[in-house]
């Protein structure tokens, strides 16, 4: 049963990274302008992040495994759609229904591992394994990517999925278990609207305000998400039956999870996602190339996953949160002190020290999560485990890669092509059609752009997983342990 949860997992969470490499690849096919190329990105993960609390409460009510299944066979229908798109625009429509289906997958994971899973230590275990495959699904995505777009093009990326979906989902009837929550309301549907709307819009205009000058729609929209939000968590409080019932962030412990799950992805995604764009713009490595070189955070994330139930049952879950953010943050600090052009030997720390963080703070997050909800409301707790994941994922492109955006363009110099200053594939476009001395100067600069911008990008990740450890600190009471009594 597990196994089938985690073959499910394993390709949701590839597909929040797999495009990385086929970026250039996607690019060089469908020439999309840079906002697009970020909208192709990042969607999923914003609307995937959006869906999890309303799909969560579903699977709850009317059944997980059954939520599982439907969802599945449509991440299944919508690679097709993306594996044939012709335009960016339906591809970023494929990237949206890939959302809607992962939406329905993700907490149905987690959620279900919570109710097979009965005794805590076998439950943190199983946890630690869903988080290995959740971590590695993220960071072998750009590996797999690279090879299958080598050899057959970008959308061979997509086309992986349908074979996986196929055999899991007969899988996933015959073994899974079906569970729902007795004595539950109807759907509160104006709450579902509610948590959509504000999630999304918050991610929107945090995204779009993150690429500096923003304008008074940005900012309008930012103040929606908020409101929305604010008035979600109203009508939760009101409910007899809630979406979500936020008065569990008024635990300290639960809380301090999930901002960690939040930072750690956020952390992994932009990693994942400007490292690419450097193996292949900067250095010239072909797909498959770039993705090999990312394998030190997959390895790392499956070591640090797997170490973490052992960790926390000895020195407990405080311990363990604070010991993978340190990680993070050791590793951002080391690519920022990397001497320029960047060796990849420091790239290669980076990457392990980033993955072990992760490993550690992602399986100590979802076990706190997981614990402090009975098991009818499951749903919840993988609802808010996967938004701060999928979020994190997405918000890390999105705001820094925007930051790194607005600071290689800041280095560009002034003379160069507009086309240029977007980003280091519009300056590579731009050098080919210059040529000669000329081109090769303007694509030198673009390469010091990226390198530099990557080291200021990496002092300003450093700083928040800073602030985000010394809150955890703070939050988590010393000898905390996710014991898993639910109430």
């Amino acid at each position: 049963m597990l196994s089938v949860l985690c073959a499910s997992l394993l390709l949701v969470a590839m597909d929040a990274t797999i495009l990385n490499v086929a970026l250039p690849s996607l690019i060089d096919d469908m020439r999309p302008t840079a906002l697009q190329q970020l909208w192709i990105i990042d969607i999923y993960g914003l609307v995937l992040g959006g869906l999890l609390v309303t799909t969560g409460a579903i699977g709850d009510r009317y059944g997980r495994k059954r939520l599982f299944l439907i969802g599945f066979v449509l991440f299944g229908v919508a690679s097709v759609v993306a594996a044939t798109a012709t335009s960016p625009a339906v591809l970023i429509a494929g990237r949206v229904l890939l959302g809607i289906g992962g939406a329905m997958v993700m907490p149905s994971t987690l959620s279900l591992i919570r109710n097979i899973f009965t005794d805590p230590r076998e439950r943190t275990v199983a946890i630690g394994i869903w988080a290995a495959v959740a971590g590695a699904g993220a960071a072998i995505g750009p590996l797999v990517g690279g090879a299958l777009v080598e050899q057959f093009g970008w959308s061979a990326a997509f086309w992986v999925n349908v074979p996986v979906v196929v055999v899991t989902v007969v899988a996933g009837i015959r073994l899974l278990p079906e569970y729902k929550a007795a004595g539950t309301h109807a759907l509160d549907w104006p709450s579902a609207v509610l948590s959509v709307v504000g999630i999304v819009a918050l991610a929107w205009g945090i995204k779009h305000v993150a690429k500096g000058s923003p304008t008074l729609t940005d900012l309008v929209v930012l103040s929606i998400g908020l409101l929305v939000l604010v008035a979600f968590a109203r009508r939760q409080l009101k409910l007899p039956d809630p979406l979500l019932d936020v008065r569990l962030f008024l635990s300290r412990p639960f809380t301090a999870a999930a901002l960690t799950t939040l930072m750690a992805m956020l952390a992994a995604g932009a990693g994942l996602f400007l490292l690419s764009l450097w193996f292949q713009y900067v250095h010239g490595y072909s797909p498959f190339q770039a993705g090999l070189r990312t394998l030190p955070v997959a390895l790392a994330m499956l070591v640090g996953a797997l170490l973490a139930p052992r960790l926390m049952h000895r020195i407990g879950v405080r311990a363990v949160l604070c010991t993978g953010l340190v990680g993070l943050l050791a590793g951002f600090l080391l690519l920022a002190v990397a001497p320029q052009p960047t060796p990849y030997a420091y790239v290669a720390v980076f990457l392990a020290l980033l993955g072990i963080g992760d490993g550690l703070a992602i399986t100590a997050a979802a076990a706190t999560l997981v614990s402090a909800v009975p098991a009818a409301r499951a749903g919840q707790a993988g609802a808010v485990s996967e938004t701060a994941y999928e979020l994190g994922v997405g918000l890390g492109v999105a705001l820094l890669g925007s930051v790194h955006g607005a600071l290689y363009a800041a280095r560009m110099p002034d003379t160069a092509p507009t086309l240029a200053h977007e980003s280091i594939g519009g300056a590579k476009e731009a050098a080919e059609t210059l040529a000669g001395p000329d081109g090769e100067r303007l694509f030198a600069a673009a390469r010091s752009a990226f390198d530099g911008a990557l080291t200021t990008t990496a002092y300003v990740s450093a700083g928040i997983v800073a602030v985000v450890t010394v809150l955890v600190l703070w939050m988590v009471p010393r000898g905390f342990r996710a014991t898993g009594s639910g109430h």
